[in-house]
């Protein structure tokens, strides 16, 4: 059973030795079949299953590439980090130590800033990100899958259709110039045909063992990463 921070009393974690544990997500569009909540519901899912004490999720992120799409809401990369920051200083305050787990990959810059800062503070900081080797970028097979597992009611699989296709470092270049809408015209880099919930499952068992793995070593690099 998950052991969620919001639900204890004070003293119960009054001389703890625990591990604070914050899943940092996003607001931001994903196609026309995911909800904008994606990134969050995928960190929270991930944090869930580490053994350390959960806080509520952090929402909004660092997603200016997104702004193009309605629903999107941005703080931004410094804002973001100061939040983070602010919220490990905090938490260390009581707990142990402390590791971000990511959701989306506009908040890395933010995520390792934040971390490499509360590091050299003194504080055991780290962050993990929600990623599995081979995942396609942004509202495709991947996440259609994963959202699929966790929380079918929110996906619109009737409006699922492929975006664009090309490699993600074919793309880079238009994307950082002009955002998400230079590159697709429908939020999606990818397709999410044939995703499957129980390719969904798949997909967020391995996430979640090699968030584990990660966690167990507690060997952040110099980013704060736990590989």
């Amino acid at each position: 059973m998950t052991d969620r921070l919001a639900g204890h009393r004070w003293p119960e974690l009054a001389d703890s030795d625990a591990t604070l544990v914050v899943p940092v997500g996003s607001v931001e569009q994903h196609g026309p079949h995911l909800p904008l909540s994606t990134d969050t519901a995928i960190a929270a899912a991930i944090a869930d299953r580490l053994p350390g004490v959960v806080a509520p999720p952090v929402a909004f992120g660092a997603s200016g590439e997104h702004e193009g799409f309605a629903g999107t809401v941005s703080i931004g990369t410094e804002a973001l980090r100061s939040v983070l920051v602010e919220m490990g200083r905090s938490g260390c305050r009581w707990a142990s130590r402390i590791c971000f787990v990511n959701g989306h990959g506009g908040n890395a810059s933010a995520v390792s800033d934040a971390v490499r800062l509360l590091r050299f503070e003194g504080r055991d900081a780290s962050w993990l990100p929600c990623a599995v080797p081979g995942a396609d970028a942004h509202a495709g097979r991947t996440e259609t899958a994963l959202m699929l597992y966790l929380d079918p009611e929110s996906v619109r699989i009737d409006l699922a259709e492929a975006g664009n296709t090309e490699p993600i470092a074919a793309l880079l270049p238009r994307l950082r110039a002009g955002g998400m809408a230079a590159v697709t015209d429908n939020g999606v880099l990818g397709d999410p045909a044939g995703a499957t919930a129980a390719e969904g499952e798949e997909i967020f068992e391995r996430m979640v063992a090699l968030a584990n793995d990660g966690f167990a070593r507690w060997e952040p690099d110099e980013s704060g990463r736990l590989r």
